[in-house]
């Protein structure tokens, strides 16, 4: 006789005892640690480890998102911090968002889908939909930055390349004490007719000498598919 029932809530109750136990998505996911396939990407996650804030470049197929989703993922799951803070800004303006149904979190969510997705992989469905629930991990639109304070927590900027410079000096001086920061783009990618912001921040780094790691990938450091890499440099040779 099987002396565990389980309730429409995933809570699981021993019979016997009348003491609830474990749901298996609260138990403790065994994951293999975060391996680099790439020297760049060994690169990119040794400044996760020591830096508060971390900008990545590069193209597509690179692991760029892969290892941001995967280390706030980890450190979530960890309790090494308290949130996860997703955003991105949305280029064209708030005109494209206006044609989904919902709130802006909800239309702004199928935008983020490869970091969500990640994340979800890497702590397993049940926990990502509690953390979810709970706020633990939150999509914010880049439109609603403005006035918000971070603490404790992991910023993702996705797609960093269409903000503009005073897009990314609000954004950066939302970031409270105990929040890491990273910063994901592709300067070549940009849709801004004006000088994006992560462009700006770039030079600020360098000319400031400021303590913020830069990972650069290159078209070499693809390693999504031959496909993928085969196409990179196709559309690269032809400037589009």
């Amino acid at each position: 006789m099987n002396k565990r029932r389980a309730f429409k809530d995933d809570s699981i109750i021993d019979i016997s005892t009348r003491r609830p136990v474990k749901a298996k998505f609260e138990q403790e996911r065994k994951v293999p640690p975060l391996r680099p396939m790439t020297m760049r990407q060994a690169e990119y996650i040794e400044a996760l480890k020591t830096a508060e804030q971390v900008v990545v470049m590069g193209p597509a197929g690179t692991g760029k998102t892969y290892i941001a989703g995967s280390w706030a993922a980890d450190q979530l799951r960890q309790n090494k911090i308290s949130k996860v803070i997703i955003t991105r800004p949305n280029v064209p303006g708030g005109r494209s968002l206006g044609f989904f149904p919902g709130t802006l979190e909800e239309k702004i969510a199928p935008w983020v889908v490869p970091l969500t997705e990640t994340i979800r992989e890497r702590m397993g469905s049940g926990p990502y939909e509690i953390a979810l629930k709970r706020g633990d991990i939150e999509i914010v639109p880049f439109e609603v930055m403005r006035g918000r304070s971070f603490k404790n927590a992991i910023v993702i900027l996705d797609e960093a390349q269409n903000t503009t410079a005073e897009e990314m000096k609000m954004f950066l001086t939302r970031i409270g004490e105990g929040t890491q920061v990273i910063i994901n783009g592709d300067v070549s990618q940009t849709d801004l007719k004006e000088r994006s912001g992560l462009k700006t921040i770039l030079g600020l780094i360098q000319s400031d000498t400021m303590p913020v790691p830069v990972v650069e990938f290159t078209i070499d450091d693809i390693v999504r598919s031959g496909i993928c890499e085969l196409w990179v440099r196709a559309f690269d040779k032809a400037k589009i």
